[in-house]
């Protein structure tokens, strides 16, 4: 399967200043872009990834004659050659596209159970939208949701299960309920005694790791370890630390079958064929998530509500001459009601970003600067929670630099990179 290139990599750590500054301005801060725009393409970079969902012959095996359940949604999709015999002509090799759970289907396993997070199985409700149990229209197999009322799964949904199977393509960004789904699967897993197989894919947002570190008295469903804001790990290396840092309830393990991607490091760009949730609709929005997700716990929309999700930044109330690029948030696929709907928002477009190898906060500095209503800028719990500490905006707040503040995530970053070293599959 061949995906485009997206990007160069440079490091993403340098030292932060510790010396007090008293103006913040954008030209001073530190933020890492690459010089090579999302969305241009190179094709000697790097060899053609493939992803775990795609070695048939290194998961088939592990699945023949079991009962199986399956976390999956609409980005568990599969490539893979198909050769076709006409009636007068020589064999012609074609690339098919299908959803994993057809291909087990197809090829006689014993598929028993669909599981879906956020989302949902299809991938098209609304972030936080309750999303209920169902039927799978075409096959039949019981969806069982993991987000809703139930985001844990329970021992009778398990029952007749003996495999699981896990196949979801992640952002990398701890916000982001994936690999918090994650948990509560292998935890239910390690109670149960069921082995899990996890079919491993790149994490586009890789090739960093930033931002602050979870404050564990503030863990939830938006961030349940003590990681940093972009973890830097693949679902299956992420699996791995949570085995072995002993976060599962009752510090339980669970029996781990990673299906490891081939031709793929830490450094290798990643073209995400799917949108892996309804407002995350490119690449562009991918590179600024991690920067951009923080602004759900402001007053600040970030572009729900247009075709641009996560690239623009606007409000009614930040001026036009400093925020000079105009748009309305309207309903529309993902956002049902966006954030200042059928309000005119003065903002930035931000669609231009070269490739990011740093959290970037002066987007949200900038505009708490210019904000006209500081008091209502920031929902304090909601932004919490996305922060994982309470610090960050305290610091915004009493008019730290970005360079400040970031001197005081490194060392928590580096104790983290020393412990994440021991889970990684992949070449930094």
């Amino acid at each position: 399967m061949k995906f485009g290139i997206l990007f160069f990599i440079i490091p993403c750590f340098s030292c932060g200043s510790q010396n007090k500054e008293t103006n913040a301005t954008t030209s001073e801060e530190i933020v890492i872009h690459d010089t090579v725009r999302v969305g241009s393409t190179t094709s000697t970079d790097t060899k053609d990834i493939v992803i775990g969902a795609e070695r048939f012959s290194a998961y088939f095996p592990l699945l023949k004659g079991k009962n199986i359940g399956l976390v999956a949604n609409h980005t568990s999709v599969v490539h893979f050659a198909e050769t076709i015999y006409p009636p007068n002509g020589e064999a012609i090799s074609v690339e098919k596209e299908q959803h994993l759970v057809d291909l087990l289907l197809d090829n006689n396993f014993l598929l028993k159970k669909v599981f879906s997070p956020e989302h949902g199985f299809r991938g098209t409700a609304d972030a936080g939208e309750f999303v209920k149990n169902g039927l799978d229209t075409k096959t039949d197999l019981p969806i069982i949701s993991l987000y809703g009322k139930n985001k844990e799964l329970h021992a009778e949904m398990l029952q007749g299960i003996d495999m699981m199977v896990f196949d979801i393509q992640d952002v990398g960004v701890r916000f982001y309920t994936y690999i918090s789904t994650l948990h509560y699967v292998m935890e239910a897993c390690a109670e149960a005694n069921i082995p899990l197989v996890i079919l491993d894919r790149p994490n586009p947002n890789g090739h960093y790791i930033d931002g602050p570190v979870l404050d564990i008295k503030y863990k939830s469903f938006l961030g349940m370890h003590p990681v940093p804001l972009v973890h830097g790990m693949t679902v299956g290396e992420f699996a791995q630390m949570i085995n072995g840092q002993r976060w599962l309830r009752h510090g339980g393990q669970c029996t781990l079958h990673i299906i490891e991607l081939l031709h793929y490091t830490h450094q290798t760009p990643y073209s995400v064929p799917v949108r892996p949730s309804p407002n995350l609709p490119n690449d562009v929005a991918i590179n600024l998530y991690p920067s951009l997700g923080l602004l759900e716990g402001t007053n600040l929309n970030a572009g729900r509500g247009t075709e641009m999700q996560f690239q623009l930044i606007g409000s009614p109330y930040l001026p036009q001459d400093k925020y000079p690029f105009s748009y309305t948030p309207q309903p529309n696929f993902g956002s049902k009601s966006p954030k200042f709907n059928g309000v005119l928002c003065n903002g930035l477009d931000l669609r231009e970003t070269p490739r990011m190898s740093r959290v970037d906060l002066t987007w949200i500095m900038d505009a708490y600067r210019n904000y006209e209503k500081k008091e209502a800028f920031f929902n304090t719990k909601n932004f919490t929670t996305h922060a994982g500490t309470e610090v960050l905006q305290q610091q915004i707040e009493q008019g730290y630099t970005f360079r400040e503040i970031r001197a005081t995530w490194l060392p928590d970053l580096k104790a983290y990179d020393q412990m994440r070293e021991k889970y990684l599959l992949y070449q930094r």
